[in-house]
């Protein structure tokens, strides 16, 4: 094809596709809801973390949380690690491999929920994020788009979706999940704002 943006376009609409044909992702995404609806009811917070377009993503979730999604509603705690001060202060005394999980052992608790993103599921400081939300007793959900990876193991629920080779497809259906997440919240705690 000769038409770059058409072949994008046609591309997108493939993966999306392929991720309302999963079940099994779809049926993830439920579970991941359901974990936030959770950490919510119980008065607890929602951490999330990646890098780059990741981080990006982690912030777009977060703010949509804290601010408006669709309608007014009460603020939801969530918090994006993502503080030039912190990650920059973190990474010179330990490493950029602590960034999130140094945040996460100041602020996170049991009860809390971590959101982590990683197009290639081999992101060290995702990784390790994940490794001190277990040690502290919060619930994690890994969002990839690689299967088989440490995201996996290390997570309560790991939420794989079907894009392709490329992370820009990837990020392009973490955002629609995170959005599904907001939603689904917003569902079940103001049921009024989607009759």
């Amino acid at each position: 094809m000769d038409d770059p943006i058409r072949a994008g376009l046609l591309e997108a609409r493939e993966a999306l596709d392929r991720l309302l044909e999963d079940r099994e992702t779809l049926t993830r995404i439920r579970r991941a809801a359901d974990f936030l609806i959770e950490t919510f009811t119980q008065g607890r917070k929602v951490f999330s973390c990646g890098n780059g377009g990741s981080m990006c993503d982690a912030m777009h979730f977060a703010e949509e949380l804290t601010g408006r999604f669709r309608k007014d509603r009460k603020a939801y705690p969530a918090l994006a690690v993502s503080d030039p001060s912190h990650l920059t202060c973190a990474a010179n005394d330990f490493g950029y491999e602590q960034v999130f999980s140094r945040y996460l052992e100041a602020l996170g608790s049991a009860g809390d929920c971590l959101i982590a993103l990683s197009t290639s599921g081999k992101s060290p400081n995702v990784l390790s994020a994940l490794k001190t939300a277990r040690s502290l007793g919060m619930k994690s959900v890994a969002l990839t788009g690689r299967k088989g990876s440490e995201m996996e193991s290390l997570s309560d629920l790991c939420i794989c979706t079907p894009a392709g080779t490329y992370a820009d497809r990837v990020q392009e259906l973490h955002i629609k999940v995170l959005h599904l997440l907001i939603e689904t919240v917003e569902r079940h705690f103001h049921p009024e704002h989607y009759r």
